[in-house]
């Protein structure tokens, strides 16, 4: 019960900062901050860096959470490492099945980095791949629990 009222507490003095923050923007006048470089740093620059800062704190403690939960459980670790393995296999299939053949721009041109054999190349062949693949197997199984709920009813 007691870390419930230290969580209220710590959340409503983030509230609190951020829309301390975000009035302040609305304080200023609209075309001060849009002439006035200096003015829009010190009235705009907080919001984004604690808003930025609040994004890093939030991503550290999903990802530590998970880990803790993941070491406390080690079911779920199999699990977990197992499906990582599926990905690391499919990522393997995806690279494989890309090419590294130049890039064409409108004009005719060989883009920038699109060179034939570039890495750069290859890497977002392989991304594309993998996309459809694991956009292929959310399918099958999308139209496998489709089918499977018709033919429970």
């Amino acid at each position: 019960m007691k870390s419930n009222k230290i969580l209220s507490i710590l959340i409503a003095a983030i509230a609190l900062i951020g829309g301390f923050l975000f009035i302040r923007i609305f304080m200023e006048d609209a075309e001060v901050i849009e002439t006035d470089v200096d003015v829009a740093n010190s009235v705009v620059s907080p919001l984004i860096y604690y808003s930025t800062y609040l994004f890093y704190a939030a991503v550290i403690i999903t990802i530590g959470l998970s880990l803790i939960s993941l070491v406390r459980n080690p079911e779920n670790l199999k699990k977990t490492l197992g499906g990582l393995a599926i990905l690391g296999v499919l990522l393997l299939v995806a690279y494989f099945l890309s090419d590294s053949e130049a890039v064409y721009n409108a004009a005719g041109g060989i883009e920038e980095g699109g060179e034939e054999g570039s890495a750069v190349n290859k890497w977002v062949g392989t991304g594309i791949w993998y996309s459809v693949i694991l956009g292929g197997i959310a399918s099958l199984f999308f139209v496998w629990d489709l089918l499977k709920g018709l033919f429970k009813s």
